[in-house]
């Protein structure tokens, strides 16, 4: 058993009967993923689900587990998902994915949000390793990326996998990746992508997670806000 796959099991042993639990996407989370659908198999525990992506909401059908539409959803109990960076007050930077608007409504909305990661996630600062995904409406990406600039952000939009044109979140919006001034701390980055015009979401998950689950060396380490 690796490291991604000892942090999924040590989560999904901490999902309780009857919970409504956030699905993530990516490699992390589909360990996850098996964990809970082992538990729910093995043990018989009963668990509804909800999904940031259609992949994620595939994968748990074809293991067994009930997937709630989003719309039906008002409440999440827990949210398990990975993350790009983890900064030492647990802010996060995710979107390599490129699907925000679903991973940062699960995550606002749950009651628990676990962050499962590798110990070669954590960093000093959010943007210290990846640039700052924004996802933007397709007509107004140059007027954000004038704005941005103009706060000393340094990026371009995302290329898609084959590298012949502009990659797309789920929802048809352009991604640009902004690198700025390492004096910018996450919660001052929040504030200005926050109040822009045209910005769809972003990568930075301030205040947001609970607790993060860290693998290394066989072990799991367990981080909380209020025991850092």
């Amino acid at each position: 058993m690796n490291d991604k796959e000892r942090i999924a099991q040590h989560a999904a042993l901490q999902v309780a009967d009857g919970m409504l639990v956030g699905l993530g996407t990516g490699s992390t989370a589909n360990c996850f993923i098996e964990a809970l659908a082992c538990r729910s198999r093995e043990q018989g525990l009963k668990v509804t689900t909800v999904s940031s992506s259609t992949a994620s909401a595939i994968k748990a059908q074809q293991l067994g587990l009930t997937v709630l539409d989003f719309e039906q959803v008002k409440h999440v109990d827990m949210y398990v998902d990975g993350a790009d960076e983890v900064s030492p007050e647990l802010n996060l930077l995710k979107g390599q994915g490129a699907d925000l608007v679903r991973e940062k409504l699960l995550a606002t909305a749950s009651e628990q949000f676990l962050v499962l990661i590798e110990a070669n996630k954590l960093v000093e600062r959010i943007g210290g390793r990846f640039a700052i995904p924004i996802e933007v409406m397709p007509f107004a990406w140059q007027l954000v990326k004038k704005q941005l600039e103009a706060n000393g952000g340094l990026g371009d939009l995302r290329q898609n996998a084959n590298q012949n044109g502009y990659a797309l979140s789920a929802y048809g919006s352009l991604i640009l990746d902004m690198r700025f001034d390492e004096r910018m701390d996450a919660g001052t980055l929040n504030d200005l992508l926050n109040g822009i015009p045209g910005i769809v979401e972003h990568g930075i998950f301030y205040r947001l997670a609970t607790t993060v689950l860290v693998g290394k060396d066989g072990q799991v380490q367990q981080r909380q806000i209020g025991n850092l």
